[in-house]
């Protein structure tokens, strides 16, 4: 699966995404706040969860708030 970019949004509120949900028809991109948020609904009909919120830290430094 390709990684996300800059260009792939969150479907909640248009921020950068950095979960990636696929579902069985389908799939949604996430911020990480909205991921978290949203995770209890979407783990149990999920295909698979792309998440690269690791990246936050390297790109935004250990002190960012996700």
């Amino acid at each position: 699966m390709a990684p996300l970019t800059t260009a792939d949004r969150c479907d909640r509120c248009n921020a950068q995404a950095y979960v990636r949900v696929v579902l069985p028809v389908g799939e949604l991109l996430f911020c990480a706040h909205h991921a978290r948020e949203h995770a209890p609904k979407f783990s149990s009909v999920a295909t698979h969860v792309q998440d690269e919120t690791d990246r936050l830290h390297a790109e935004h430094g250990a002190g960012a708030t996700v």
